[in-house]
């Protein structure tokens, strides 16, 4: 195969992956991923299941996919962050329902014994609450103003950022996510 023809086979396929990917974060969305099938996916994307596992062999691949994809999009960069840039995610997650609820679906999911995505989440969480650590060591040093470390306050961001979403999910005209987190970033400050 000339030169040429081996990229063009490569970036359409590439494209085609990504398709899937996107198709599989709308299915996952609506039916949680037990009840996302690969069927439906292909369908979505005019595949066969068949034409579908030749992208991804098997559903837990796609759900690799899905994940890592997400986290490029979400992605805490390393280095210092201010708490303010992360209500700026906040409010960019507002704009996502779907890929919210995607993540939010696989989240509960996951908590399950057996589930394809717990070792991700569970390996996820450990970096993000490192990196809240980092942001709060940044912005408070070594102590908030209420006395406790970065470490201790780490979860309690992370807790509060997921929770949200939930809430926000559930009834997105009751609940201002972006506003209810800068609440909490407050009562991070107050001494």
């Amino acid at each position: 195969m000339p030169y040429g023809d081996a990229m063009n086979a490569r970036t359409r396929s590439a494209e085609r992956r990504a398709e899937i990917v996107g198709a599989a974060l709308e299915v996952i969305a609506e039916r949680g991923y037990r009840g996302a099938s690969l069927a439906a996916v292909a369908e979505r994307v005019g595949l066969t299941q068949q034409g579908l596992l030749h992208y991804f062999p098997t559903k837990d691949a796609l759900l690799v996919a899905v994940l890592e994809e997400r986290d490029k999009w979400d992605a805490v960069p390393v280095g210092p962050w201010r708490t303010d840039l992360l209500a700026s995610l906040v409010e960019y997650n507002a704009m996502r329902p779907g890929i919210i609820q995607t993540f939010s679906a696989l989240l509960g999911e996951s908590v399950t014994e057996g589930h394809p995505a717990r070792a991700y989440f569970t390996e996820r969480y450990g970096r993000v609450r490192e990196s809240m650590a980092t942001v709060l060591r940044t912005e408070y040093g070594d102590r908030l103003p209420n006395g406790l470390t970065p470490e201790r306050a780490a979860p309690l961001l992370v807790a509060v950022m997921d929770g949200l979403q939930y809430q926000w999910l559930l009834d997105p005209e009751s609940v201002d996510m972006a506003g209810a987190f800068r609440d909490f970033l407050g009562l991070l400050g107050e001494e």
